[in-house]
């Protein structure tokens, strides 16, 4: 599966971006879906994940309230809705999948996840 993730750019602090992660070559339905991060100097890092149904979520602590992944299995696209958007969100934002759908929780650790999209920067600014 191909991933290509889009809808990043410059945000104030308070304000709103929405991503989408756009997949192609196989059925988005097989497969779990994450969104992570990585900000200069920093490792990658878990921001949310959905199940491929899209009936469970899960979200890093400091993006809790405030971001919210969801799916549309038939456009085959995952979106991250981020709000009240803080400078410590700058960051570039990764795509990811993982075959695995019939975990019991859905994966945090990027290891978990074997199809990365390319990344879209996001810059908050105060």
């Amino acid at each position: 599966v191909q991933l290509q993730a889009s809808g990043g750019g410059l945000g104030q602090a308070g304000g709103s971006l929405r991503l989408s992660c756009a997949a192609s070559g196989r059925a988005l339905i097989n497969f779990n879906m994450g969104w992570f991060r990585q900000a200069p100097g920093k490792e990658r890092e878990f921001v949310a994940a959905v199940s491929w149904s899209g009936t469970e979520m899960l979200y890093e602590d400091s993006v809790k309230g405030r971001f919210t992944i969801s799916r549309d299995n038939a456009k085959n696209t995952v979106y991250l809705q981020m709000n009240s958007l803080k400078t410590e969100d700058t960051a570039v934002y990764y795509c990811a999948a993982d075959p695995q759908r019939w975990r019991m929780v859905v994966a945090q650790g990027p290891s978990e996840y074997d199809y990365w999209g390319q990344g879209t920067q996001v810059t908050v600014s105060s």
